[in-house]
């Protein structure tokens, strides 16, 4: 795996695709700063300079059809809270926020946004963007609940180290899906680690109504089905509904 190590870029997701073509697969590129961080929902990532994580990972995963493409959110959701599981160890809970932010408890630690390019029916190359809190202590944004490594383990994190420990079970993860058993493993594995997997909890739909959920499954779509307090199942895509925190 090549690591690329920038001082400065607006997304690395953006200059790692500028570079994609002539780049190896599993090609990183990490940033010390990045002044125009890409989030879910066209929301900025706030990190501090020198404190985080924040890279790309170029993938060409080839044994992966477009119609499958959720498949590799969930290996690189898994693979991600399975290290930060680790190394949060007693500190707290690590979970799946569906579709693909890690949570400890009920703070956000690492936000994912996967950009997949398609030729047909095949995924010709997927860009995985990630910003993992590290070292930040303090967080100005109006982010609602951001946490850091430090704020969980009480104590700083080498970040190159753990840069490299994700990276490496990415591509492990990544490549195992070309395995139908290792596939399966990883969606069991996925669906166990979701946030409020269990229990009902508070949803919205995007300038309509909110209602209290329980989840019943996710699709290898991708999409989530909630059964509301009138046991009605409701089918929803990413950004059709929200958590309320």
């Amino acid at each position: 795996m090549k690591i690329i190590e920038i001082a400065s870029t607006n997304s690395t997701n953006s200059y790692l695709s500028g570079i994609a073509e002539s780049s190896e697969t599993y090609t990183v590129v990490s940033a010390e700063e990045q002044t125009a961080g890409r989030g879910q929902r066209g929301n900025r990532w706030e990190s501090e300079p020198g404190k985080n994580l924040t890279f790309s990972v170029l993938l060409r995963p080839t044994h992966v059809k477009a119609a499958d493409q959720f498949i590799i959110s969930q290996a690189v959701s898994v693979a991600i809270a399975r290290v930060l599981a680790r190394r949060v160890k007693n500190g707290g809970e690590v979970a799946v926020k569906w579709p693909n932010d890690i949570y400890v408890d009920n703070q956000k630690i690492c936000g994912i946004l996967i950009e997949n390019s398609l030729l047909g029916n095949e995924i010709s190359r997927t860009i995985v963007g990630v910003g993992v809190n590290v070292n930040q202590k303090d967080f100005r944004s109006d982010a609602p609940n951001p946490v850091s490594l430090i704020h969980v383990i009480g104590e700083e994190t080498d970040r190159k180290e753990l840069l490299t420990e994700i990276c490496a079970a990415i591509e492990r993860c990544v490549e195992a899906i070309a395995d139908d058993e290792e596939r399966r493993q990883i969606v069991t594995i996925y669906k166990s680690m979701i946030w409020r997997r269990e229990g009902e909890h508070k949803y919205c739909i995007p300038g309509g109504e909110s209602f209290m959920a329980e989840i019943v499954d996710i699709a290898p779509s991708g999409h989530i089905t909630l059964r509301d307090t009138e046991g009605v199942e409701r089918v929803f895509a990413f950004k059709e509904v929200q958590y309320i925190l």
